[in-house]
């Protein structure tokens, strides 16, 4: 029987007899954030405790040279979508480039249009506002924070780790307790709820841990004690992820649907933390086009495909093949106009088979540029050879760490793997210049809110909460403060259009010109953006610009929250840049919302 042929019968419920139905299998996806190859005990770790995923890993094929994008919304774009990083409009964590592109497709919406519910909880990173939020996507049931992590610009105002408030199915509501914690209890709420209601779903886990800043319950912190305080804290912050990895898989058993549930547990990209304690040999760690910077720990748990004892598949392996592989398992459908990058790996994962693979080159890349730049910190990968950013080729099996260059003893090689690399891009680089734009007029989105996070603009802007309260002020030296960045927008009906620019957020209920105290400190190794204290901008005019002309001005008076002008705005695209005038010159609005009036 072939692979394809046994996978498909398991997914549309049949067993081998074919004589019992059985419902279409459960998918619980769990996801961490800055966890590396290394920072598991199962994976060599001396000092990590992490008894649970170990159970998960003994028990599940793995992955050992499973390969993501070196940073947070690049992996989490091919990860849903089956399609290279570049591709989907994600090649940075900010600056609008961290926005799905509307066209894409999600993992989410091919399992709700098969008739799953699908849960989304935690991290997205994809979007905060319509068509890219996780809701817009195929997800029901969505429970999470803003931006890319607790405490960034596009999160609830003043959110820490603990007793936070989040965006349920788009409106804020107050938790209490640990993040980690709260984004698993959701996810379990949604999990009991499907089984109880006997529904197949698709659970979404995303963890915004062990991401900094490092906070984590003290009772964590302490199982590292001799540790300095910031390895103390991640790695307490993954012992957490540990334990509730453990309570879902018991309530996963108690309810009895442990047999026809796919779990996986997997991170987003090398160590952010760990590389100097132990990094299994590799070199570097997040962010680089090193190994250590994007080869990830990946486990994947079915009893009713024959996956329960440990069994490692070292075959080279990335994030685009994930999608591919669940459909293969559950037997939902591709969508006819979608074409994966990665193809489905379930035959290597099945271990009841033996499976001859093909030669193939994967590529993992890390632009964190407004713009992509031609071979910028990119690892063209093989299953013999890594060329780093086109020039440096290393043999992995032989020299894991990545010391010696051998590209000048094979020059064949690395011609043959920068040819792939040319091919690939001039493929992708068509479409670099589809900026991903925010709806502004969408009947199912009419109130938009807008943080500096997603501003255009070649430097970074204000992408947390503690550059906003800084009042962060990117100029060149010498020169007067111009505001150089903009959002990039789609307006959808012609139309008026409230355009209201705040200094703060409008759950502060704070003035423009107003200070702010620093907010209150909670337990880890580092303070919560929130305990930056907030600055007076001292601004004397609000300014409207779009797409480069400055079309109104207003006075700021004394305790106005914020100044609001009414505009008529034509279909099609544009760039919003609205600023306050200060002494040093302009200062974009680090927030603005936008309302559709008729």
């Amino acid at each position: 029987m072939t692979q394809n042929v046994r996978i498909g019968l398991l997914a549309v419920g049949l067993l081998l007899s074919g004589t019992v139905a059985a419902a279409p299998p459960n998918v619980v996806f769990v996801i961490s954030d800055d966890q590396g190859y290394g920072d598991l005990a199962c994976t060599g770790n001396p000092i990590i405790k992490t008894p649970n995923i170990d159970k998960l890993a003994s028990e599940s094929s793995g992955l050992s040279d499973y390969h993501v994008a070196p940073t947070c919304s690049p992996t989490r774009c091919s990860l849903l979508t089956g399609h290279w990083t570049n591709r989907t409009g994600v090649w940075h964590t900010i600056m609008g480039r961290s926005m799905l592109r509307e066209n894409e497709v999600t993992v989410g919406q091919m399992f709700m249009d098969s008739g799953y519910e699908t849960g989304m909880f935690g991290k997205w990173h994809l979007g905060d506002n319509y068509p890219y939020r996780p809701e817009d996507r195929g997800f029901t049931e969505v429970y999470r924070h803003g931006g890319g992590g607790i405490g960034q610009t596009p999160d609830v105002w003043d959110n820490a780790y603990f007793d936070g408030s989040y965006f349920h199915n788009g409106k804020i509501v107050p938790a209490k307790g640990f993040c980690t914690d709260v984004f698993f209890e959701q996810a379990n709420q949604f999990i009991s709820k499907c089984a109880k209601q006997k529904k197949p779903f698709f659970a979404y886990i995303s963890t915004n841990a062990p991401h900094k800043p490092l906070h984590c319950p003290p009772k964590y912190t302490e199982m590292y004690e001799g540790q300095s305080d910031s390895i103390a804290a991640f790695y307490g912050m993954i012992t957490n992820i540990d334990d509730n990895v453990g309570k879902t898989r018991q309530l996963i058993d108690d309810l009895g649907i442990t047999e026809n549930t796919i779990f996986v547990f997997t991170t987003d990209n090398g160590t952010a933390s760990g590389a100097k304690v132990y990094n299994a040999g590799m070199k570097a760690g997040k962010g680089s086009p090193y190994e250590g910077g994007h080869r990830v720990p990946f486990f994947l748990h079915w009893p009713a495909g024959g996956i329960t004892e440990q069994h490692d598949v070292p075959t080279l392996t990335h994030a685009v093949d994930i999608v591919p592989t669940l459909l293969d398992m559950t037997g939902v459908k591709k969508p006819e106009n979608v074409k994966f990058d990665g193809v489905s790996i379930a035959a290597l994962l099945d271990p009841n088979q033996d499976v001859e693979w093909m030669e193939r080159f994967v590529i993992s890349d890390s632009q964190r540029v407004r713009d992509p730049i031609k071979w910028r910190s990119c690892s063209v990968m093989s299953q013999k050879y890594r060329l780093i950013n086109g020039k440096q080729l290393y043999e992995i099996a032989v020299d894991p760490g990545q010391k010696h260059d051998i590209a000048k003893e094979h020059p064949e090689v690395v011609e043959t793997m920068r040819a792939f690399y040319e091919k690939w891009w001039a493929e992708l680089e068509p479409s670099f210049s589809q900026t991903t734009e925010i709806y502004f007029g969408h009947p199912e989105h009419p109130v938009v809110s807008l943080t500096a996070h997603d501003w255009i603009q070649k430097v970074y802007p204000p992408w947390n909460q503690a550059m906003v309260r800084q009042a962060d002020r990117k100029q060149v030296k010498g020169e007067k403060l111009k505001h150089v960045g903009y959002w990039a927008v789609k307006v959808i009906r012609d139309g008026k259009y409230q355009v209201s620019l705040r200094r703060w957020p409008a759950e502060s209920g704070a003035a423009i010109n107003k200070e702010l105290p620093p907010g209150d400190n909670v337990p880890g190794a580092t303070e919560p953006f929130r305990a930056t204290p907030g600055n007076a901008i001292g601004a004397t005019q609000a300014v409207l610009r779009i797409d480069g002309k400055d079309l109104e001005r207003k006075p700021v008076s004394a305790d106005a929250e914020e100044v609001t002008f009414v505009t008529e705005m034509k279909e099609g695209s544009h760039q919003l840049a609205p600023f306050f005038e200060i002494n040093e010159g302009e200062l974009g609005a680090f927030y603005v919302i936008v309302t559709k009036l008729d």
